[in-house]
């Protein structure tokens, strides 16, 4: 069904894409070419047409795009991303998590490798 439901989306944008480059930004389109006025379908009745006909795609469109995301398949026994897992198998949610070289608070520590420079300049001397 999923498959069925992405062959007509793509056939409907593909039809919307040439409707919508049919039109005139302006109105006219294939309006202006129609010079008679006395013809099957009319400056007027073009342009109803396209707009009827882009409106009508666009709305099926989004119907057919609803409905694919309702029937895409989908595995019952696939696996949850790691993510999914640490959440449901945490404790506590509220829990702060804690970090393993973190300084307590007020305590200013600097960093290793100045520490190590400071004892080498100090057996120099």
């Amino acid at each position: 069904m999923y498959i069925v439901l992405s062959v007509f989306i793509v056939i409907v944008c593909i039809l919307l894409i040439l409707i919508v480059l049919v039109q005139n930004s302006k109105g006219g389109g294939l309006t202006s070419s129609f010079a008679a006025s006395n013809q099957f379908m009319g400056v007027r009745k073009t342009a109803d047409f396209l707009e009827k006909a882009t409106w009508t795609l666009a709305s099926a469109l989004l119907v057919l795009c609803l409905l694919a995301s309702i029937t895409i398949p989908r595995e019952e026994g696939a696996k949850k991303s790691a993510i999914e897992e640490q959440v449901k198998n945490s404790a506590d949610p509220k829990a702060l998590p804690s970090f393993p070289n973190a300084a307590p608070a007020g305590k200013k520590s600097a960093p290793a490798s100045n520490q190590q420079n400071a004892g080498d300049k100090s057996e120099k001397k």
